[in-house]
């Protein structure tokens, strides 16, 4: 088959719909002719490239702070060509509603789909494309959605046919996390790993931790518009030489950040499923959520705790102070693995079953 992928930005290592994209596409191109078409935010990625196989070709765009990814030149595109499968990627970007302009025997989106803006602004904008949203939604020969409660927030938001929509869950390479080992340094840890929007909830961990003990430290892993306003308040608090920045890590850098940490931390407001919170559990670190959107479907109380949202700091340090104290329970964190962790190569399996067009 010729099968396009369509996505807002596709560039190893930033995680995400990117890291997604990436691997369903290195993966069907083994079988087929695989092209992706991406936006190139700053110019600094080749516009042309074969990475793996995959024949990729980027475009101009306008993305002011990173959202958005409105390109003319990839709606030129793709109006001009022709694919057995387009398959297009991320609700809340421009590029997966141009995906329908390709001609093409089968249209597939996975929407990735929050429900809301990740600003008051952004949050305006949303509601006032909900039209056209749902258009791009109805033309689609199937949904997917990552998690059970993508689906159901896409059926209520839209009113769609559950029928159209199809859970497939995102996946990992489970042999990268063959043989991680920890190694313990003296301190406990509290490990994040996303971008750094105040949607994500990272500043929540700054606050609580003159909370917790003075051999706690904060591992934050991204880079984001966050960023200086976190340094300043882990200053204010006089924690600064307890919170430890890092980003563009190597693959191996990461696993092991995530192996190493006492407990990984996830406090966004709005995921529909969270890669980083099954990459923590399948490295063997317990998890603590809030306790709302897709981040819920990862409560156990064994492996994965929930905290209630609004977060309340308070209830948070109770709880960063139990997990810390308690026993890992490893094998409640293999429970996950073939249930909500899949592998890629199960993930591309489940999609090649819908790109049929024979």
């Amino acid at each position: 088959m010729k099968i396009l992928q369509v996505c807002a930005v596709y560039q190893s290592g930033i995680g995400g719909i990117s890291e997604h994209v990436r691997s369903i596409s290195e993966r069907l191109a083994r079988k087929h002719d695989v092209t992706v078409y991406a936006t190139n935010p700053g110019d600094h990625l080749p516009w042309r490239e074969i990475v793996n196989r995959v024949k990729v070709e980027r475009f101009k765009c306008f993305a002011p702070s990173s959202s958005y990814f409105f390109s003319s030149d990839i709606m030129t595109r793709l109006l001009k060509t022709k694919f057995d499968v387009v398959h297009g990627h991320g609700y809340h970007a421009f590029p997966m509603h141009l995906s329908s302009l390709t001609k093409s025997r089968k249209l597939i989106v996975t929407t990735h789909f929050h429900g809301a803006g990740h600003t008051t602004f952004r949050n305006c904008l949303f509601k006032l494309f909900k039209h056209i949203g749902k258009m791009s939604l109805i033309k689609a020969d199937n949904i997917v959605a990552v998690s059970d409660f993508e689906k159901r927030l896409l059926c209520d938001f839209f009113k769609l046919d559950p029928n159209r929509v199809v859970v497939i869950p995102n996946g990992l390479d489970l042999s990268e996390f063959t043989g991680l080992r920890r190694y313990r340094r003296g301190v406990k840890s509290i490990l994040y790993v996303g971008r750094l929007e105040t949607y994500k909830g990272v500043q929540y961990l700054v606050e609580v931790l003159p909370k917790l003990g003075d051999d706690v430290v904060l591992e934050i892993v991204g880079s984001g518009s966050l960023r200086k306003a976190l340094e300043n308040r882990a200053e204010q608090l006089g924690v600064h030489d307890r919170v430890l920045f890092s980003q563009n890590l190597q693959r191996c850098e990461l696993l092991q950040k995530y192996a190493n940490a006492d407990v990984f931390v996830l406090l966004s407001a709005h995921e529909a499923y969270s890669l980083v919170v099954a990459e923590a559990l399948t490295a063997g670190t317990s998890s603590i959520v809030a306790n709302t959107s897709a981040l819920s479907e990862w409560v156990d109380n064994r492996s994965c705790f929930g905290v209630g949202f609004p977060i309340r700091l308070d209830e948070l340090t109770e709880l960063i102070n139990n997990v810390l104290d308690g026993r890992v329970n490893r094998e409640a964190m293999k429970s996950w693995i073939g249930t909500k962790i899949l592998q890629w190569d199960e993930v591309v399996q489940r999609l090649e079953d819908i790109y049929d067009v024979s």
